[in-house]
């Protein structure tokens, strides 16, 4: 007989007992059916304590092998420990772009900028975030609201930076003499003992202002720079209002004031007013219809950066906050603006939104856009973004503690249908509860309505295990069903509050390198018998944060239809007249980047394992990077698995099927005459092009030429099918033996090549 099963007989014997000696008067046996009903609680806490436990561990167990390594997101990420913390406010950055008109911009990236010396191929956006403020020694926690002041050839970048000791915001700048790919961070511009942001500087009479929201203090300040562009001294209080979010603008010979004040009961980010004067310095007049807007918070309202001129018309930036605080930017063009009248109507803003989520910098939101035109007529734009929605971290918490909820509810239903838990609710908190009650107790019961109904419903509630248990029985099918159901419901529960709680907002965020970011091509090669397996290779890693176009090299059979696949990039299907390996290397001069992931369509890992393997590639471009490591042994030259090179404690090739490499070096040197011989052997067997590919990085360098990354995980999806060339793995490895012989004469020996697992300060190559 199970423990929970006896006591719960001695229970019912017990409580059968002492209702009857009740009943004649002997309260002593009232005193031991309390002692039962004692025994009862500590034994259904016990089920339910185990129960739970077990939970925590299979939930542990997962976090452990699914989530992040249990390390810090700037370990992971590279950031500096100061700044870079979660912030509830958001994980706010700064992006550039360009365009031929205010309603053509496009990111960075799409110009091609190539900077060799930074690591970075080509420039990606975004150029500005948390790290390049704390790394340059002032903390950070983000960045947003970014103004342009251009000078010359030469951008100067004001920002607001939250800094991660104080937890308020300063103005940062930063400077740029190459059109935003790079940027130098010069400092703090402003620093005050309240919050600051939006820091909107402009020109008057020849003077450089800065008109900072500055509501924490009560009041919109003006300063005026006294060394540019770090050090500014208070000009005036504007208005003793705490307005925020405000610009002022010339128009028809006077000055306007936009801001929106929130101090007062009811006001939203759906509010807007206007003032006036002659001059930018004051003194302002209210617009005679202000509040110019007081409605629903998506309407745009709030301002979100610098207005524009184009085309003879002005344009006012709004913030849209229906969803979430930020969530994107509106443009209104300005139709009536005058002492008595203010008239905007809404016009279409084609700006293209990532479809790669919390994976891309601006997936979630972006409300801030200065935008303005260069004396190339060329227009620039800095733009913030965010890939977690306000409030993101608290609401990721209460979710984990809602699922942690919800998995003890589980556990003491399970105890309830297993006749662990007899009483839901403690025996002294019901209305025939048998103990001894004192006569002032009694009488108190009796006068308080409201404590005698709630202990009925106590008693009703204790009914229901004795309900449930005769509804459902656990020595049958359907019983045992139900009761796995809910111990596997309360396990993706358990797992899920994990998730919530430690899993982070859910992004696979890139890795920056020298304070920048890139993108690279991921090229796969398939044909039509693995159609199904390339829908889910293109699904899953065109979300990838560093991806920029997906190439498919496809060998064989009719070409899908791009509109098949469901990309959150380009895809470009490449159809090749003859079916071989080596049209995986094939010079491509479509390719935009110098990067080029070669990713078999069979292979499935995480993106932050490709972030993680492109950020090393950065660090040396001159070799292979990949995620599986061989070892050849100069003279025994047989072909074996990862297994032989952990045995020998290194490695000196790594498989290309999962592997970043110089897109123009390396299909030109595969291409190259010396290679043709290699090639050939390619083609008689089959087999072998990712051999090849390390015998000539091999032969055409006396240093490293390969690194390994190894990966969290990855699955081969190819064991799902017949359609691999490796599925007989003995065939496979005797025909790539037979490859490194032919290559070795052809190319020279790889003895002498090893280099130890383990042997970088990350340990990614453990």
């Amino acid at each position: 007989m199970k423990w929970w099963q006896h006591n719960r007989n001695h229970y019912y014997h017990q409580h059968h007992y002492n209702h009857n000696s009740n009943s004649s008067g002997n309260s002593n046996s009232a005193s031991g059916g309390g002692g039962g009903g004692g025994r009862v609680v500590a034994a259904g806490f016990v089920f339910c304590l185990v129960c739970f436990v077990i939970n925590g561990l299979i939930a542990v167990l997962y976090g452990w092998l699914i989530l992040t390594p249990p390390v810090s997101l700037n370990e992971r990420k590279g950031l500096p420990w100061l700044g870079c913390q979660e912030d509830n406010e958001g994980s706010w950055a700064i992006g550039v772009f360009f365009g031929q008109s205010p309603f053509s911009l496009k990111p960075i990236e799409t110009t091609e900028i190539w900077r060799n010396e930074s690591a970075a191929w080509p420039v990606a956006n975004p150029v500005i975030t948390c790290a390049s403020a704390s790394d340059s020694g002032f903390p950070s926690n983000f960045v947003a609201d970014p103004f342009l002041y251009v000078q010359g050839d030469v951008f100067y970048l004001f920002y607001e930076t939250k800094n991660s000791f104080t937890m308020q915001g300063d103005i940062g700048v930063a400077k740029s003499i190459d059109k935003g790919a790079t940027w130098q961070q010069l400092g703090i511009a402003l620093d005050e003992e309240w919050h600051l942001s939006y820091p909107y500087v402009f020109n008057y009479l020849g003077q450089i202002y800065m008109m900072p929201e500055s509501s924490q203090k009560g009041e919109l300040c003006l300063y005026r720079v006294t060394n540019f562009p770090l050090e500014w001294e208070l000009d005036r209080v504007i208005m003793k209002k705490p307005l925020i979010d405000s610009f002022i603008i010339d128009h028809n010979g006077e000055y306007w004031l936009f801001g929106s004040e929130h101090s007062s009961f009811g006001t939203t980010n759906g509010r807007l007013e206007i003032w006036y004067s002659s001059s930018p310095l004051g003194p302002w007049k209210p617009h005679k219809k202000n509040p110019i807007y007081n409605t629903y918070r998506s309407f745009g309202a709030r301002n979100g950066g610098r207005p524009f001129r184009y085309n003879g018309n002005l344009y006012r930036i709004g913030q849209d906050c229906g969803e979430t605080y930020g969530r994107r930017v509106r443009i209104f063009k300005v139709e009536v603006l005058s002492r008595v009248d203010y008239k905007e109507v809404e016009v279409p803003f084609p700006f293209e939104e990532s479809s790669k989520g919390r994976n891309a910098w601006n997936g979630a939101r972006y409300h801030h856009l200065d935008v303005q035109q260069l004396k190339s007529g060329e227009w620039v734009g800095v733009m913030d973004g965010d890939r977690v929605p306000s409030g993101d971290s608290v609401h990721r918490f209460l979710l984990g503690c809602a699922s942690v909820a919800a998995v003890s509810g589980l556990i003491l239903l399970l105890g309830v249908l297993l006749g662990a838990v007899n009483c839901i609710i403690p025996l002294n908190w019901c209305a025939d509860y048998s103990g001894k009650r004192s006569d002032t107790l009694i009488a108190w019961e009796r006068a308080n309505v409201f404590s005698s109904k709630l202990r009925r419903v106590f008693s009703r509630l204790n009914r229901v295990p004795s309900f449930l248990r005769s509804w459902i029985k656990p020595n049958t099918f359907a019983g045992r069903s139900v009761l796995t159901l809910i111990f596997a419901l309360g396990v993706a529960l358990s797992c899920t509050g994990v998730t919530f709680i430690y899993g982070g907002s859910g992004a696979e965020e890139p890795y920056s390198w020298k304070g920048q970011f890139s993108q690279f091509t991921l090229l796969t090669m398939t044909y039509d018998a693995r159609l199904w397996n390339l829908k889910m290779f293109v699904n899953h890693y065109s979300r990838c944060a560093s991806v920029k176009e997906i190439l498919v090299v496809w060998n064989k059979g009719i070409p899908p239809k791009v509109s098949d696949l469901n990309s959150a990039v380009p895809v470009r299907i490449r159809v090749e007249d003859l079916n071989s390996l080596n049209n995986r290397f094939k010079v491509d001069p479509l390719i935009k980047t110098r990067a080029v992931l070669e990713l078999d369509d069979d292979i499935m890992m995480p993106c932050d394992d490709i972030e993680r393997g492109f950020m090393l590639w950065r660090q040396h471009p001159d070799r292979i990077v990949g995620f599986y490591p061989r070892y050849v042994d100069g003279s025994r030259l047989e072909y074996s698995g990862e297994k032989y090179a952990r045995k020998n404690k290194g490695y000196n090739m790594i498989l290309t099927g999962a592997a970043f490499m110089d897109s123009q070096v390396a299909f030109e040197r595969y291409w190259s005459e010396q290679a043709r011989p290699g090639r050939e052997v390619v083609d008689k067997y089959f087999n072998c092009e990712d051999v090849l590919m390390n015998f000539l990085y091999a032969n055409a360098s006396s240093s490293k030429t390969v690194e390994y990354v190894r990966p969290a995980w990855a699955i081969d999806t190819s064991k799902l099918s017949s359609a691999a060339i490796s599925r007989d793995t003995n065939v496979h490895y005797k025909i790539r033996s037979e490859c490194l012989r032919k290559f070795s004469d052809m190319y020279g020996s790889m003895s002498g090549r090893r280099w130890e697992f383990d042997s970088r300060k990350d340990r990614w190559d453990v």
